[in-house]
């Protein structure tokens, strides 16, 4: 089974801006990373449930993906909805703050 993967508005936005400060130093990495997150994306729709549970969540159906990139990598915030979708509320890169 496959979920459909479904993006919040702010989460759009994150990507934009993650592509947009990678292409500014360099194109070859931003297009890079816009594949790995795409390929990650893939395996969320296939197995979401074997991400590892948002910490401070209050929902097991919260959850984040780990999507190494480099020496660092990113981290997807999403929620697993129903036995049809998958949300992803927000992505950061892995330096950055969490999400609560």
């Amino acid at each position: 089974m496959s979920y459909t993967v479904r993006f919040t508005q702010e989460a759009e936005r994150d990507l934009l801006e993650l592509h947009a400060f990678l292409a500014e130093l360099d194109p070859l990495p931003a297009k890079a990373a816009i594949e790995t997150l795409r390929k990650a994306l893939d395996l969320l729709a296939l197995f979401p449930f074997s991400c590892r549970k948002a910490s401070g969540a209050d929902t097991p159906r919260l959850r984040e993906m780990v999507v190494s990139f480099g020496q660092r990598g990113y981290v997807m915030l999403f929620e697993i909805e129903s036995k049809q979708y998958v949300t992803v509320i927000a992505v950061r890169h892995q330096r950055e703050d969490d999400f609560f």
